[in-house]
């Protein structure tokens, strides 16, 4: 390899890779969605139970893209998969640390790991490369879901619901909307791990002659138009990442390129708190049928959010 992704500094145990301590940055306190404030937000977290407004997990994701690059080298950006469960939330001014555990030779898999700086436990999962041959972190949480019983927010989602294709695109200036009120610019200026991979004026020196889209912006670009397609859910309430995937099968996706998208209602789980979406994402070159790339994304809807939620339930199951 001629090139070099990251200048990120990885300390290398016996058994691990590990990254340096990064604080992230929130970037979500104007995000809107279903008209009111998120979890992002301070005041709408709070009064859920929580200190403040979360980080979103994918932001935690580029963290891991040195350490797999250093494992996979190119390959990585092509065909890489981050398969993650959010154990806890971070915070604006937390530390966070990524790690990732060595493959043996040979080996397209291996578990991550990210934590604060007291031990708490940001997230868990695998990395891997190409077809492992290996359930993903999320392939196994799918065979081990609590069902969902009487449900009242996704009353009206069915397993095997489909969107129609939208199309999407990712630009350097180009705002993402209420779910996503800033740029890739905004977002690269602040990225915890910069690569001259994601900048244009330095596309001309990476193996694909463009500038590539970072794998936490990812998930900003899948989601982009997903409030022009919604699934039947009741609302307004308020919903957070509980796990996600992201899979690139025919990478890397590229800034300034058209794409198309499809959304699949896969599963349901539930919880004493929350109602979940299970929903794959796949992603498309623009008019072809066999996908570039995946997301996974559990939306863990908290119950006590939707405001007629406990009369509801009355109504459907007294």
């Amino acid at each position: 390899m001629t090139w070099k992704a990251f200048e990120t500094t990885i300390t290398e145990t016996p058994d691990s890779l590990v990254g340096p301590w990064r604080r992230p940055h929130q970037m979500l306190n104007a995000q809107v969605y279903d008209s009111h404030a998120s979890i992002h937000d301070d005041a709408t977290a709070q009064k859920l139970g929580f200190q403040g407004g979360t980080i979103e997990g994918p932001t935690h994701f580029s963290q891991f893209a040195p350490l797999c690059a250093s494992v996979w080298g190119q390959s990585w950006f092509e065909a890489g998969c981050i398969s993650a469960h959010y154990r806890n939330p971070c915070f604006e001014g937390e530390e966070v640390q990524a790690i990732l555990a060595k493959p043996g030779p040979g080996e397209m898999q291996c578990k991550l790991q990210m934590v604060k700086r007291d031990g708490t436990e940001v997230l868990r999962g695998t990395a891997s490369v190409a077809d492992a041959g290996l359930p993903t972190a999320l392939d196994q949480r799918l065979t081990e879901l609590k069902p969902l019983a009487d449900p009242v927010i996704l009353r009206d989602v069915k397993l095997g619901m489909k969107t129609k294709r939208q199309t999407i695109r990712m630009d350097f200036d180009q705002n993402m909307g209420e779910l996503y009120p800033f740029s890739l610019r905004d977002k690269l200026k602040v990225i915890t791990e910069t690569s001259p991979f994601y900048r244009a004026e330095d596309a001309a020196g990476n193996p694909w002659g463009r500038p590539i889209i970072p794998i936490e912006m990812l998930s900003v670009l899948f989601q982009y138009k997903s409030k022009e397609d919604r699934l039947p859910a009741r609302g307004p309430a308020v919903g957070l990442f509980a796990d996600q995937e992201i899979k690139l099968l025919k990478g890397p996706l590229f800034v300034g390129e058209d794409y198309e998208l499809e959304r699949e209602v896969v599963a349901f789980s539930g919880s004493r708190r929350t109602e979940s979406l299970w929903v794959r994402t796949s992603v498309f070159e623009l008019n072809a049928q066999a996908p570039i790339a995946t997301m996974l994304l559990n939306l863990a809807i908290i119950k006590e959010s939707y405001a007629p939620y406990s009369q509801e339930y009355k109504q459907l199951y007294s």
